[in-house]
């Protein structure tokens, strides 16, 4: 039987041609995925060369959310959006999941409004896996929240050490605090305040970490609002893209360079993998009752495929469920805290 993945053919900043030819590499890869292609057919049809494939259908939407369109504007009056449909899709329990590369307010806000939140969750939270030297951690929040208060940074802890323990297989995920300094004084009033909380909690927290310390390994969950984090995330991105192009320019430069690189070239390959941010294809919204995957607005074709191998692993492994039940066992002092 057949996982159903309800995917936003007109988001991202490449649709709806990326996120065609990444259902077609889906259906190739993962034998036992079905995807509901949303959107406007005319506009699909002809980059489906009109053929038919089985376990793909698509489901029309004739409006489309834009990618600097007010989230609530967008909510109130496109009711009839490839994201409003496909969440509508997963909602009725035609598909088990969603993808969208779309607008990620407008996914949050669609999210919230008609799936709602999970108890317990005051505010959804997008958790993203990143590589460091020794494994991976989660950062939470990496851009569902730009504006939070105290309490809700304590959540995210709350949840992003559920997702490294349930997800990642860490019995007892350390969570750090991202700031400007170890110290637990450094940082503004938010962060000041969210140590504090962090510190008086029965999580496994280990104080401040530094920007330099996320990609080293020693905590398992790096915990920020999600401006924060967003300016991390692309920071990273750009970082990693303008390194691997400075390396191939130098490389260019001298003839040894390039015969070492010829014996280097599985190597660097296997290193670019590792990096490489659309090997994850997207990241889960955490605290929504439904598996909703956020793909970056950049994503190609490679991309959304694997981030459509990320919904289907997330519902064969009932990582929902598994993830609902532990946060509606969190302290109910959580709900309490300050506002």
């Amino acid at each position: 039987m057949a996982t159903w993945v309800a995917l936003d053919a007109m988001g991202g900043d490449f649709a709806p041609q990326a996120t065609i030819e990444g259902a077609l590499l889906a259906l190739k890869e993962f034998s036992d995925l079905g995807i509901y292609l949303v959107g406007q057919p005319e506009a699909l049809i002809p980059l489906l060369k009109r053929k038919k494939y089985k376990r793909l259908e698509i489901v029309p939407a004739s409006q489309v959310v834009a990618m600097d369109e007010s989230p609530i504007g967008a909510l109130r009056s496109k009711h009839d959006s490839s994201i409003r449909k496909a969440f509508d899709l997963v909602k009725e329990g035609q598909a088990h999941a969603l993808v969208s590369a779309g607008n990620s307010g407008a996914v949050l806000a669609t999210a919230l409004f008609v799936l709602g939140r999970v108890k317990g969750v005051s505010r959804p939270a997008i958790a993203t896996v990143l590589p460091t030297m020794k494994g991976n951690a989660v950062m939470i929040d990496s851009g569902a929240n730009v504006d939070c208060k105290p309490h809700h940074l304590l959540q995210f802890a709350h949840m992003g050490m559920v997702f490294c323990r349930e997800i990642l297989g860490v019995s007892l995920p350390k969570v750090g605090l991202l700031s400007i300094g170890e110290e637990g004084g450094k940082g503004n009033t938010l962060v000041k305040r969210a140590h504090q909380l962090l510190s008086q909690s029965r999580l496994n927290y280990v104080g401040n970490v530094e920007g330099r310390d996320i990609y080293r390994g020693d905590v398992d969950v790096i915990v920020c609002d999600g401006f924060v984090g967003n300016i991390c995330l692309k920071l990273s991105e750009g970082l990693a893209e303008a390194l691997m192009s400075m390396m191939a320019q130098e490389i260019q430069k001298y003839r040894l360079a390039q015969l070492g690189f010829s014996f280097a070239k599985k190597a660097l390959r296997q290193f670019k993998t590792r990096i490489d941010w659309r090997e994850r294809g997207g990241a889960p919204l955490l605290g929504v009752k439904g598996v909703v995957i956020i793909s970056h607005g950049r994503s190609d074709a490679r991309a959304i495929k694997n981030a459509l191998g990320t919904a289907l692993g997330f519902v064969k492994e009932n990582v929902l469920e598994n993830l609902a039940e532990a946060l509606e066992n969190l302290p109910t002092a959580l709900a309490g805290e300050e506002r």
